[in-house]
């Protein structure tokens, strides 16, 4: 202010008040950062990534409480119970070389094991650092086992329960998946405060609150349970232990001890209750079990267990009596903030080159805690902060998402999750998806981190089927939950038996589409039979879609149009006796187009040019977006897409509408068989304003089929009749992987049409193609080479079901004067006079690349990333199949391969390829077999 009294002393009234004005407007403005101010930015910006050179740290991190995973006990010690599996495991590093696995299904503590750790071989968990590693297995104890309860709760109203509870449907199922039922036990999750984790779950109507330990003594180490009870209406049993080999049982005051073979004994220790509160309860020299008495009082009691040799009882009853108990904290406050460090990143904006580009975000790596980030899925806040989340478990916060993304600020906020691949923000609150079920992130101190995971549902079940994936989740206008869970495949570790080809018995809801409701108690089926389902939803007004992955009984890509009561073709995902007609897709997507169909997102704004609240379809193996268009017809709808073409970095998973720019976010990361090499990637669709090339509307009927493309055409080129091809076929849906491609009649192959004429609409926006024959058919294709009015080139296909043929309205659609007299030909003489194709090694090359062969086949040594085997040297050499057999694969080993891929599946690999009958012509396939014999170093 000194300043400005200067000011004042040297000019007049007038140009006082203006100078005034602009250094008060100067100093607000370098005050709040406004432009033309320099504002300090921080250090460290990472501009680029570079995962070929990423330094990890390991997947469990040292100061982080807990991770999330399944856990294979099958092969337990034999003096505990066998066959003891856990699908939705929590798993604690305790200190003291020390660790435990608490069951979150059946509240029960499955295993507590010492030394070494356990295999890191889930799917999330062997492929972190190894990228491209699908070669997954269930995680087992690697240390030595010394207490554990079986497959029943851990805890008892009324009567304690040594067996299942759960309904187990059908009766022959090895497993029974899923939660108790609420009235009996709940879990309500996870407490962060300091270095401990607690448990929140209900018994009964009584709230328990634990927290695990462990601690060394001169006999070996302590299992230790701290734990409050609140009011019990009733009787309440915990079963702490089974063992199968005990021989008899002592129990005298607050201790028991059950004395087994080897002079070998498992102790258990009550400490911090009075004996009036509690009573041992032990059976067959087997079961260790307590009963907490009904009350009114809080009780904090806190549980020892240990298991060694007879002569170190006297250290272990020393331990006891001089160990310290600590009181609860008060968890509703919030921990200290574990990652309080922020990552500041760059994005590097595209050059407005087309219609729509794609801007990437940086990743925060390298990041300080050498974390990798393989980005599933995003979601946003109303205020336009983004929330990913990666399939490694963790959740990141992303602020500064603006225009030129020139300062990106990385915030962690969640870790521990079990291969999450869903996230959805609903009222500023971050909910995910992942095997436990939908957790509830809630930041309890305003710190920017969850402090307590909260089990929002885990009504549904989960098998450990490692492809039973919590595939996605989407959130309705009402704020109920639509989620997607993939089907129990045939591939990667064993645990149930295979009930159909490709597929094993996985949990009740496998291969479905389920309602929760808001609240996560109530849930509904709302379709079944698929493989690998990932959803879409209209959040105006709950339109809700699915795609679908190629693979068995599952043609090729199909997109749904989902309504309650669907079946989708899969048999062994059908869970009903009787199955209904199966439901047909919205459309269908060639293999050589999307062989791996993931997400759909709706770009919910009117700030994207013609993709304005349009449905884009997302591809992890192409990869990229689609646009779909949908044609209302008399009965029903029918669907057609066109790819957005833009630069892709990585596959896309998963998308979302940004709050405030109006553009679409992607996500997506590398894992599954893509065309892409890149690893992972959070990229934005943005619309530059320029003009789009891509049709936006379509119709289909008797007469042929509409392109409305919202331009102007050039009148000359529409009306070439040899600027268009067009296909169509059917496929067939077996057991076998995919399909080929069929004529109406049956046979292989695809049917030619010729284009009779085509017509350019009165406003020169639309073309009517005039195709004879026109009938219902699963897949029609047509490829166009014309022009804009501007001189653009426009040469694309575009790719459509007809589902009902009706009459076009020409004159309501445009068409004022076109008459059309002729809607026949002869399809043998259109066939004979086609020019014979000519096989050529450029040929193949090209059909190695647009029929997908790329994605999972390398033309190199390269077996990363890959299904396939590779082709560099493939000819000539000895194939070793599944059942010892081999073969040298010259032509007729290629060609049999490329018609039944699954006659004789080389040792190794997966039946994962579909037939190619009826989509290769003879002509293709000595191309194709050209190209593969070019990359031996055998002579031709």
């Amino acid at each position: 202010m000194l300043i400005l009294r200067n000011i004042d002393r040297l000019f007049n009234k007038k140009v006082k008040r203006e100078i005034r004005f602009h250094f008060l407007f100067l100093f607000v403005a370098c005050c709040i950062g406004l432009p033309g101010c320099q504002k300090r930015m921080p250090e460290n910006i990472i501009t680029e990534n570079h995962f070929d050179s990423l330094e990890l740290a390991s997947f469990v991190e040292a100061d982080f409480p807990f991770i999330t995973s399944s856990l294979d006990n099958r092969n337990n010690s034999k003096s505990l119970p066998q066959n003891n599996v856990v699908s939705r495991g929590i798993i604690f590093p305790l200190g003291a070389d020390s660790y435990a696995c608490f069951d979150s299904d059946l509240l029960r503590w499955s295993v507590f094991w010492t030394d070494d750790f356990m295999t890191l071989t889930g799917m999330a968990q062997v492929s972190y650092s190894d990228f491209f590693n699908k070669r997954n297995s269930y995680p087992v104890v690697l240390g030595k086992q010394k207490i554990s309860t079986g497959i029943y709760p851990g805890w008892s109203l009324g009567n304690i329960l040594y067996e299942d509870p759960r309904s187990r449907i059908p009766e022959d199922r090895p497993y029974t998946w899923g939660p108790l039922e609420p009235n009996y036990g709940l879990w309500e999750g996870i407490i962060l405060n300091g270095e401990k984790a607690y448990l929140k779950y209900n018994v009964g109507k009584t709230e328990i609150t634990e927290t695990p330990g462990a601690e060394k003594f001169s006999g070996g180490k302590t299992f230790i349970r701290s734990y409050q009870l609140e009011e019990r209406n009733d009787d309440i049993f915990l079963t702490l232990a089974e063992i199968t080999n005990g021989l008899n049982t002592e129990t005298e005051g607050h201790v028991t001890i059950i004395e087994q073979e080897k002079d070998t004994v498992t102790a258990v220790a009550l400490l911090n209750i009075e004996a009036d509160h509690f009573g041992w309860v032990v059976k067959d020299n087997r079961y260790i079990s307590l009963k907490f008495n009904a009350g009114e009082e809080i009780l904090e009691p806190v549980i020892i267990s240990w298991k060694g040799a007879k002569n170190g009882l006297n250290g272990f009853e020393e331990f006891v009596s001089n160990y310290q108990v600590e009181s609860f904290p008060k968890l509703e406050d919030g921990g200290a903030s574990r990652w309080p460090e922020e990552v500041y990143t760059k994005g590097q904006k595209s050059p407005d080159t087309a219609s729509f580009v794609t801007d990437q975000l940086t990743l925060p790596l390298p990041n300080p805690w050498k974390r990798n980030m393989r980005i599933m899925d995003v979601a946003f806040y109303k205020d336009g902060t983004g929330a990913v989340v990666t399939f490694s478990g963790d959740v990141w916060l992303v602020s500064g998402v603006n225009d030129d993304l020139d300062l990106l600020t990385w915030k962690r906020f969640a870790s521990g999750l079990n291969e999450p691949m869903s996230i959805e923000i609903i009222n500023d609150e971050i909910y995910v998806f992942d095997r436990l079920g939908i957790q509830h992130l809630q930041d309890l101190n305003g710190d920017r981190e969850a402090d307590f995971y909260r089990m929002h549902s885990n009504i549904m079940p989960q098998s450990m089927e490692t492809r039973e994936w919590a595939a996605d989740m989407v959130v309705d206008p009402n704020g109920d939950f639509y989620i997607a869970k993939g089907g129990a495949l045939n591939a990667g570790p064993k645990i149930s038996k295979v009930i159909r080809d490709g597929f094993r018995l996985g949990s009740r809801y496998d291969g479905s589409i389920l309602k929760i409701s808001s609240d996560g108690k109530r849930m509904e089926v709302i379709a079944t039979g698929l493989r690998g389902p990932y959803l879409g939803i209209n959040p105006k007004t709950g339109f809700l879609t699915s795609s679908d992955q190629q693979g068995n009984f599952v043609p090729s890509t199909p997109l749904y149009a989902v309504r309650k009561g669907d079946y989708y073709g899969v048999e062994a995902t059908a869970h009903m006796v009787d199955t209904p007609e199966i439901t047909q897709p919205l459309l269908w997507i060639p293999h050589n187009v999307d062989q791996s169909g993931l997400g759909q997102v709706w770009a919910t704004s009117d700030k994207m040019g013609p993709l304005s609240n349009q449905l884009i379809h997302i591809s992890f193996g192409r990869p990229g977006l689609f646009k779909i268009l949908i044609d209302s017809t008399e009965n029903g709808m029918q669907g057609g897409i066109s790819y957005i073409q833009a630069h892709y970095p990585t596959p896309v998973s998963k998308g979302e509408t940004h709050p405030i720019d109006g553009q679409v976010y992607v996500a997506g990361f590398n894992l599954w068989g893509s065309k892409s090499k890149g690893v992972s990637s959070l990229n934005r669709l943005r619309y530059t304003g320029q003009p789009d090339y891509l049709p936006t509307g379509f119709e289909a009927g008797t007469q042929g089929v509409i392109l409305d493309f919202g331009i102007e055409l050039d009148p000359e080129e529409v009306a070439k009749i040899g600027n268009y091809q067009v296909s169509r076929y059917n496929y067939n849906r077996t057991s076998k992987y995919g399909s080929g491609h069929f004529k109406r009649d049956g046979s292989a192959g695809e049917e030619s049409l010729p284009v009779l004429s085509a017509h350019l609409s009165e406003d020169r926006q639309s073309v009517l193609l005039v195709i004879p024959n026109m009938v219902e058919i699963q897949q029609m294709e047509i490829y166009y080479d014309i022009l804009s009015s501007d001189g653009y080139k426009i040469k694309d296909g575009f790719y459509f079901s007809v589902k009902e043929v009706n009459d076009i309205d020409l004159e309501k659609s445009g068409f004022i004067n076109v008459k059309i007299e002729k809607l026949t030909f002869d399809p043998e003489e259109y066939a004979s006079n086609q020019e014979e194709e000519i096989p050529t090694l450029e040929k193949g090359k090209n059909i190695f690349q647009t029929m997908a062969c790329a994605g999972c086949h390398s033309p190199g040594t390269r077996t990363e990333g890959m299904y396939g085997p590779p082709f560099k040297n493939l000819f000539g050499s000895e194939r070793k199949f599944e059942d010892g057999s081999t073969t040298v694969a010259d032509e007729l080993y290629l060609k049999e391969s490329l018609l039944e891929p699954d006659k004789r599946i080389v040792e190794g690999y997966s039946a994962e390829m579909p037939s190619f009958v009826g989509i290769l012509s003879d002509s293709d396939m000595e191309s194709l077999i050209l190209y593969i014999k070019s990359l031996s170093d055998l002579k031709l």
